[in-house]
């Protein structure tokens, strides 16, 4: 979901101060929810920013880029291999673990297809 614009926010806060008006009737004034309205006086209060907070989620990348394209490479070189074997390869060459799922998330982002050797049955003579 967009966060709301601070122009919105500013009218919001305006009406808040200027007028003898309810937290729950300006939420119904402005059709946003309560704990908006709550969230929005307590961060201009506390830190006299009302704009949208910006959050940065999930974990930072374990690998450098020359580690990421290290990787790459080692992953054509060894194309046949399993996602463990490369993780395995990994380690021996850098000395950095890499887990199976963090190393097909980046031949994956590196946009690298594996293709595997068919196996095919040898004939009977």
């Amino acid at each position: 979901m967009k966060s709301y614009p601070v122009e919105f926010r500013q009218k919001i806060l305006d009406c808040y101060y200027n007028e003898p008006i309810s937290q729950r009737q300006l939420a119904k004034r402005f059709c946003v929810t309560l704990s908006f309205v709550q969230k929005l006086l307590k961060q201009s209060r506390e830190t006299g920013d009302i704009r949208p907070k910006t959050y940065r989620c999930g974990r930072h990348l374990k690998l450098t880029s020359e580690q990421m394209i290290a990787l790459g490479d080692l992953i054509e070189e060894n194309n046949d291999a399993t996602l463990a074997e490369l993780s395995k390869l990994f380690l021996e060459r850098t000395g950095i673990l890499l887990s199976v799922t963090t190393v097909a998330r980046i031949a994956e982002r590196l946009r690298i297809t594996r293709k595997k050797k068919l196996y095919t049955r040898p004939e009977k003579r």
